[in-house]
């Protein structure tokens, strides 16, 4: 009641701006979409007002990836880019794949023409790429609103997009307004374009809105874990490119003598689709209606007239499938799951290092995916647990010392932003069932069976604050009980380079 009253005596109706587009996400996708706005604009001699806005506190703070950059789209974007001082300055100049076993690595050979072929690539640090994009587009007019997080999408009485709502900010956990309370700005576009990236939350909304799924594979996803070590010159040759799988891969053999006498900087993990072709054939950028578009990168394209509008994209679609990028998915489209089926990952390598080499994706078949990742988990019963060797301070490390050095932050006092549809699951199901995978799957510590205060038996607790908004609790959890949301503006990690 009392937070009810709090409430009365607020101004809760939020300031509106309007602009001509709107895009939500400061990643690759999003700045790319703003630069080339901007660019057909003026080459279209026209001033149009477009707004981008991003949850991090910095633009790149929130980016990470393995990041070997193909620049093919990139030099399209960005002709002068050398003259502009884009950070491209470590171009592949070797590959190299391998088996590894527990003790040795067993190499294999990169074909001519292989997907894993990254000559002519660039290693990239993808967080100080995405910042001098943004000063990029800066420079071109774009606004850009780092520490705003979209919390809503905006729909007209029609049912189309009208924008986005960042969340409000300076509010208790118990959802009471803080002296600091401030209600969200709301902006309005004639195109609002998501890209969150990897599983958005608000790209969640529209998906079931809009039914976006009805015609796809389910998604599959993957982790990325990630760390940057400065390791001792005599160590490093030029080209290697240790791609970290983590605490105990980096104390295989083949490995380790790189690390030894360097230090970890930096730590930070990410989620990543991984569908390919077989989501992205009705699905790549998609036309929610006639106001709205969604780009992220999941790869997909689908024409999605609502109930009330229509709009025909044939042409846009004609365009993209005769594009380089329509090619590239298509001719790589068996390769995941191939790994993922009855082949398994080595039968899946064969499977590849054959068809993709003789065929280059031309086999007259396309595999599909089996079931959504949160279906694949078996229970505890059917698994042997693994142990791990103990962290040792100086190649493995614990957990905790990892996210610490991802920067997270979040303000403590806030409404949860890892949300649990039913509290009883994660202990009368998941744990019963699964052992809890929460505590497993989580790669920054945020949920812990803990014994109840009173009596026997566990609760989750869930510490938000180590939240590295990696999203894999969204997409892992085997209930679908747990709903990731933005928390204030500017909270989060605070990569650097990442």
């Amino acid at each position: 009641l009392l937070v009810a009253l709090n409430l009365i005596t607020l101004n809760m109706e939020r300031f509106a701006e309007e602009a001509d587009v709107v895009i939500v996400g400061a990643g690759p996708a999003g700045l790319s979409a703003a630069v080339r706005l901007k660019q057909l604009a003026a080459a279209h001699e026209k001033d149009i007002r477009v707004c981008l806005v991003e949850k991090a506190a910095q633009i790149g703070a929130h980016t990470l990836s393995g990041a070997c950059l193909d620049p093919a789209a990139f030099k399209e974007l960005f002709p002068d880019w050398k003259e502009k001082g884009a950070p491209l300055n470590t171009p592949v100049t070797e590959d190299r794949f391998g088996i590894l076993t527990e003790k040795y690595r067993i190499p294999v050979p990169i074909l001519p023409g292989l997907p894993m072929n990254n000559h002519g690539n660039y290693i990239v640090r993808l967080g100080h790429l995405v910042s001098w994009m943004g000063e990029q587009a800066e420079a071109l007019g774009v606004e850009v609103y780092p520490g705003y997080a979209a919390a809503e999408v905006l729909f007209h009485d029609d049912g189309s997009v009208k924008g986005i709502a960042t969340n409000d900010v300076g509010i208790q956990k118990d959802g009471a307004p803080k002296a600091t309370f401030e209600r969200g700005l709301e902006l309005h576009a004639k195109v609002t374009i998501f890209a969150e990236g990897c599983h958005g939350h608000l790209a969640k909304q529209l998906y079931k809105k809009f039914d976006l799924r009805a015609n796809c594979e389910p998604q599959t996803y993957g982790i990325g874990l990630k760390e940057l070590w400065v390791i001792d010159r005599k160590n490093w040759k030029p080209g290697e490119d240790p791609f970290r799988e983590f605490q105990r891969w980096k104390h295989h053999p083949s490995i380790r003598p790189t690390l030894e006498g360097g230090k970890r900087i930096a730590y930070g993990a990410r989620a990543l689709n991984e569908g390919g072709f077989q989501v992205t054939l009705p699905t790549s950028i998609f036309l929610i209606s006639v106001f709205g578009f969604l780009i992220t990168c999941s790869p997909s394209l689908m024409n999605v007239p609502n109930k009330v509008h229509r709009l025909h994209v044939t042409e846009y679609e004609d365009n993209l499938k005769n594009s380089w990028v329509w090619k590239e998915l298509y001719s790589v489209r068996n390769i995941r799951p191939s790994c993922h089926g009855v082949l398994g990952v080595y039968g899946g390598m064969i499977y590849t290092g054959i068809f993709y080499w003789i065929l280059r994706g031309m086999e007259p078949w396309t595999l599909k995916h089996k079931g959504s990742d949160f279906e694949r988990l078996k229970p505890a019963k059917d698994c042997t647990p693994i142990e791990y060797p103990k962290p040792d301070g100086q190649i493995s490390f614990d957990l905790l010392s990892s996210v610490a050095l991802s920067g997270t932050n979040h303000e403590h006092d806030q409404p949860a932003h890892l949300t649990l549809r039913d509290d009883s699951i994660p202990v009368n199901r998941n744990l019963s069932i699964y052992d809890g995978p929460e505590q497993r799957f989580c790669p920054a510590g945020v949920y812990e069976f803990v014994p109840v205060e009173q009596g026997d038996g566990f609760q989750l607790q869930i510490n938000a604050q180590n939240c590295v908004h990696c999203k894999t609790c969204d997409i892992k959890d085997p209930s679908q009980n747990i709903n990731w949301v933005v928390p204030e503006g500017g909270g989060g990690p605070a990569y650097n380079g990442m």
